[in-house]
């Protein structure tokens, strides 16, 4: 068996790759290509594809795709194979630049939010030379963008990318004003922690909510959820340790840089950390990350649920988004260093992301906003829907004596004590870490902790590059016009920090009185809903934004919206009529068919003269009887609303509907149905228990 290093990439047409098997000039047209966004000509392509043709068919692969990622939230691809008729009856494999650089996949299908009729069906797909090609089960998957034949964005990578080429030209801006003139590209990274449960496939497949929807739609609390705090990084049970073991080998030959394993807080959940990359790589990697777990979980007999709260009353699941911004020369410009109060370039790019985060704190929220999502923010380590910024004591009290113009007495190290002299002392970290803030500042990154473990995290990272970008773009403008740079700088540093702290909050984010600081005194936005939320994509000031830096169109943005917005309505929907399905097919049957058993039961005692033994029977049959007409009624109620729902389309009319009035019929129902499960015999109840699904895997 092949040691780590020596698998690694083995399924990757990387650098290494390419430097074996390219001509010298192509492959440094290939890195300029990979490092500083350089095009690549037609005819140099036409030697990569030789190259990458040669290399995927002696690793046994016989087609290709464009591998691209549309606004359905997962990857689509076409394949075809290296076929071509050679004349004789025979067939040679062939590979043009052509078919590499440009594909023709039918676009009909796939959402457009309006940018395109259905019957106009040709999109087309563009390789994104700084993402490597990979193998994936016998295909040579070539990452690409998605476009309509109008040019107009189809997918979540070409305006990411677009977002990169923005933060890129502002940061080198500020960077050439600090007289540093090494750095030639600049770029964003991320790491992506995803969050995921994983149960057995047996139960799953019994579970008509958890197959159509990703999450249980009905289920009672078990008698023991994660209150005792065993599960977090509790010992991983054999089967999930056999998974993870397959799903870090099969990761490493594509090669992501899985790092961290471990179980999360609630029964059955666990993450999955990666090593950060630059940001449209590290999207690609998650969404391969993803896939590999659906896969490998099915290997195993289990199922892998990607839903940001497929079990109530336990943690959801996040994908907490590690950011930074890092130079081609390998600064990472948001590294305070051991005097950050001193370093000027650090404090200009932090207060750049407070701004950002501060004005345009609308569209990170909007960036996050699912269905999913909703049940999940605010609770259970999950941040609240107010967006605010945590920087730690450290860091805030730096900022305060900036403000006030006073000198800064930096803390000094703190040496960590345990009372214990065998155990090693080392220096304890200068801040804690904050669990419920959306944004949190960690170290040299910032850890958004809003995305939901479903989610591509293309979309937070556009925000975020833009939204830094923009601010970048005033810095540069004003200073570069200072007469005094390092007196403009000054001043622009203190009026940041001034005009923009009120995003900065270090405390509970699940207290209610941060709710009401944060709404009436702050001035902040609580979009605690999708439907409220994805309005922000149509804000003349957002539509101004990502306009001016040419990352979306007004109509690509309010085709975002449409999709979206579609998206919401769509996912309760199918949930609301998941419910009624299974509450008419199965639950009521199951709860009418255990009352018969308790009528029986109670006849045949009383017909035996056990008066003293029929109290169970009768208290459990008088209130499973009330808990059946509470069902059937609001069975009924949801229905009606469903039916309502139907003639508003999927707009923001219809969404609002399904938030104010379908959610909360289901949720009604959901109520009356855990009830009536805790009292029906488990035999007779039509679907396996949180106890099963949450600790059915050793």
């Amino acid at each position: 068996m092949k040691n780590v290093p020596e698998l690694f990439g083995e399924l990757v047409f990387n650098e290494a790759v390419m430097q074996k098997r390219l001509p010298e000039q192509t492959y440094r047209a290939m890195k300029k290509a990979i490092g500083e966004g350089k095009r690549l000509d037609i005819e140099l392509a036409g030697v990569v594809a030789a190259a990458m043709r040669d290399w995927a068919v002696e690793k046994g692969a016989t087609h290709f795709t464009h591998w691209f990622q549309p606004m359905t939230g997962i990857t689509a691809e076409k394949h075809d194979s290296f076929i071509t008729p050679s004349g004789d009856g025979g067939v040679i494999m062939e590979f043009s630049g052509k078919e590499l650089v440009r594909g023709e996949p039918d676009a009909s299908s796939l959402p457009s939010g309006g940018l395109r009729a259905t019957f106009e069906a040709r999109g087309y797909t563009a390789w994104d030379p700084t993402s490597f090609a990979f193998i994936k089960d016998g295909t040579l998957c070539i990452p690409t963008a998605f476009c309509s034949y109008g040019g107009e964005a189809l997918d979540k990578k070409t305006p990411l990318l677009r977002s990169m080429e923005a933060i890129n030209k502002q940061t080198l801006r500020i960077l050439r004003l600090f007289g540093n003139n090494d750095v030639t590209s600049v770029k964003t990274t991320v790491g992506p922690e995803q969050e995921y449960f994983l149960i057995d496939r047996k139960m799953y497949e019994k579970r008509e909510d958890l197959r159509f929807t990703g999450r249980t739609l009905f289920g009672a609390k078990p008698p023991k959820g994660q209150e005792l705090d065993d599960h977090y990084f509790g010992t991983i049970p054999t089967r999930v340790v056999d998974f993870m073991k397959e799903l870090d080998h099969e990761l490493w030959r594509l090669g992501v840089l899985a790092k961290t394993r471990h179980n999360e807080t609630a029964p059955a959940q666990h993450e999955l950390a990666p090593i950060f990359g630059t940001t449209n790589i590290a999207t690609d990697h998650n969404q391969l990350t993803m896939e590999m777990m659906k896969k490998i979980a099915a290997r195993h007999n289990l199922v892998c649920l990607l839903h940001e709260k497929p079990f109530a009353g336990v943690n959801g699941s996040g994908k907490h988004n590690n950011w930074s911004i890092s130079t081609n020369t390998g600064a990472n410009l948001l590294e305070p260093g051991d005097t950050p109060h001193e370093n000027a370039q650090f404090l200009l790019f932090l207060c750049a992301v407070i701004k950002a985060v501060d004005l345009h704190q609308d569209m990170l929220r909007a960036s996050v906003a699912t269905a999913g999502n909703d049940h999940r923010l605010g609770a259970g380590e999950a941040p609240p829907a107010i967006i605010s910024m945590f920087l730690g004591d450290d860091i805030s009290e730096m900022l305060d004596s900036i403000e006030r113009d006073e000198d800064y007495d930096a803390r000094e190290k703190v040496q960590m004590k345990v009372g214990v002299h065998v155990l090693p002392r080392f220096n304890k970290d200068t801040t804690d870490r904050n669990r419920t803030s959306p944004f949190a500042f960690t170290g040299n990154k910032f850890e958004f902790r809003m995305p939901g473990s479903s989610l591509s995290v293309a979309g937070p990272n556009i925000v975020l590059n833009t939204a830094v970008a923009d601010v970048l773009d005033g810095f540069a403008e004003e200073l570069e016009k200072a007469d005094n740079f390092k007196d403009a700088l000054h001043d622009l540093i203190i009026r940041t920090i001034k005009e923009h702290k009120r995003i900065i909050f270090n405390g509970n984010g699940y207290d209610d009185a941060w709710i009401k600081e944060a709404t009436e005194v702050r001035g902040l936005l609580n979009l605690d809903t999708t439907p409220k939320a994805l309005l922000s994509y149509l804000s003349p000031k957002n539509i101004e934004l990502f306009g001016k830096h040419k990352v979306f169109s007004e109509t690509e943005m309010r085709s975002r919206y449409d999709i979206m917005v579609q998206n919401y309505c769509n996912v309760v929907h199918i949930e609301a009529v998941t419910m009624l399905d299974m509450v008419r097919k199965d639950i009521m049957p199951a709860i009418s068919g255990y009352t018969l058993k308790l009528t029986a039961a109670l006849a045949s005692k009383k017909q035996l003269g056990l008066s003293l033994c029929v109290s169970y029977e009768e208290t459990t049959l008088t209130t499973l009887c009330e808990l059946l007409g509470r069902i059937n009624f609001c069975t009924g109620a949801l229905e009606t609303m469903v039916k309502n729902s139907e003639g508003l389309g999927k707009g923001q009319e219809a969404a609002e509907y399904y938030e104010r009035k379908v959610l909360p019929a289901m949720a009604e129902l959901r109520k009356a149905v855990d009830e009536a499960e805790t009292l029906t015999d488990r035999a007779d109840w039509p679907y396996p228990a949180y106890s099963e699904m949450l600790y059915g895997i050793e």
